[in-house]
């Protein structure tokens, strides 16, 4: 079952283009434009993780953290207040992460991720098509047969699926995959894609996104 997110942020464009990202990914989402609706949301459903903003009408985020304790959701503040002392306030509070405004989406995705995982909602099976990755024993399937994929190919592919339908760059493979402190040429990511491919059947699925880099798609 997907991962349920409940967006709370006044501002509508910001609100839609959280939501197209994280359903892009296969969260399902839900958007609340205030701290009352937001409240009733979350006493009336189910969710897996908040992203709150705290400039919100009628009830302010720290002020909905605080009626909202008891559910133990994780909660993750995206605001444009980049202040110590508010980040601070929010962490003690109880919020999982804080995040200022703005952000690239593939930064909110990460954090998401690793307070999902934190919580125990982390994925240890991931799937795209007829490919099966389990993350933890670290094999990965096709129509149920195994496939030997050496370390850098198995993360590249992890990073792929979790990133399925946003384009990435050559860099952002080399950061996510070779660590920040890789300092050889982006055509290995060129190399390790092109392996990929073939031992998975994915040529038509790993896009090339002319001068930026890799997309996976469904």
């Amino acid at each position: 079952m997907n991962k349920r997110i409940l967006i709370v942020e006044d501002d509508v464009h910001i609100s839609k283009i959280i939501k197209m990202n994280l359903n892009l990914v296969h969260y399902e989402t839900t958007e609340a434009y205030d701290g009352y609706e937001a409240l009733e949301a979350i006493k009336h459903g189910k969710y897996d993780l908040i992203l709150l903003d705290i400039m919100i009408p009628r009830m302010d985020g720290f002020a909905l953290m605080e009626r909202i304790k008891s559910y133990q959701i994780p909660v993750i503040f995206l605001t444009a207040k980049n202040s110590v002392f508010d980040k601070v306030k929010g962490l003690k509070l109880g919020a999982d992460d804080y995040i200022v405004k703005p952000f690239e989406a593939i930064e909110l995705l990460a954090r998401i991720e690793t307070v999902l995982r934190r919580y125990g909602h982390g994925d240890s099976v991931i799937e795209f098509k007829s490919v099966k990755v389990y993350i933890e024993k670290r094999e990965v399937t096709v129509n149920g047969d195994a496939v030997e994929l050496t370390p850098k190919e198995f993360d590249l592919l992890v990073v792929l699926i979790k990133n399925k339908n946003i384009a990435l760059s050559r860099e952002q493979f080399l950061d996510k995959v070779w660590g920040g402190d890789y300092f050889g040429e982006t055509r290995t990511v060129d190399m390790h894609i092109k392996s990929v491919r073939k031992k998975l059947n994915l040529q038509d699925y790993i896009k090339t996104i002319y001068k930026i880099g890799y997309r996976l798609e469904e």
